[in-house]
């Protein structure tokens, strides 16, 4: 389990190959989501915040891995909540490095596989850090406006899929990801 990105993961329980994936992105994918970085960053705070909020409506399940907010029923208040937003600036703070080292795919991946280890001891499945990308994609769509475009949604979820298999990865999956120089997959 782990691995966001479908068809990766072995399809049954009793499979012994390690299979390898690759998760392609042209240089024109990083640049948008380089581009669209510069616009989010202006908004980072109202980001985060609205990606927990809408996470937590959404997947209510996902309280239970943060203590502060286990037992936190109001919306409202969390949405006021100084703690909500300091986490949810951290995680942006993750997401702009990552972005940064998007054409340096060894730092990219020693970043991730860091989050990873900080994050294990919070016994977190691993399809939580799935539900937090895609609450992501949903916060930027609105600050980014008429930028959003389906091209540039499909860079962000082979980024964040991508940072997610690194981070939490399916014991007999590899991924990695791989710059094109095309903006066409191979």
């Amino acid at each position: 389990m782990g691995c966001a990105i479908s068809g990766l993961a072995p399809k049954t329980a009793g499979e012994a190959k390690t299979e390898d994936a690759v998760v392609r992105l042209s240089k024109e994918q990083v640049e948008m989501i380089k581009e669209s970085w510069k616009v989010i960053q202006e908004d980072i705070a109202k980001v985060g915040i609205i990606m927990f909020v809408r996470l937590f409506e959404t997947h209510p399940e996902c309280k239970d891995v943060f203590f502060l907010f286990r037992d936190v029923e109001d919306l409202d208040r969390l949405r006021t909540s100084r703690e909500l937003r300091a986490h949810g600036l951290r995680v942006m703070s993750f997401i702009e490095k990552s972005v940064a080292r998007l054409e340096q795919l060894e730092r990219l991946e020693v970043l991730a596989v860091e989050l990873g280890r900080s994050h294990y001891r919070y016994n977190a499945p691993p399809k939580y850090y799935s539900y937090v990308g895609a609450e992501f994609i949903c916060a930027v769509q609105p600050i980014l406006k008429e930028r959003w475009t389906p091209e540039l949604e499909e860079a962000w979820k082979r980024s964040l899929g991508f940072l997610q298999c690194q981070s939490f990865p399916h014991p007999m999956t590899h991924v990695k990801m791989e710059m094109v120089t095309s903006g066409r997959e191979r």
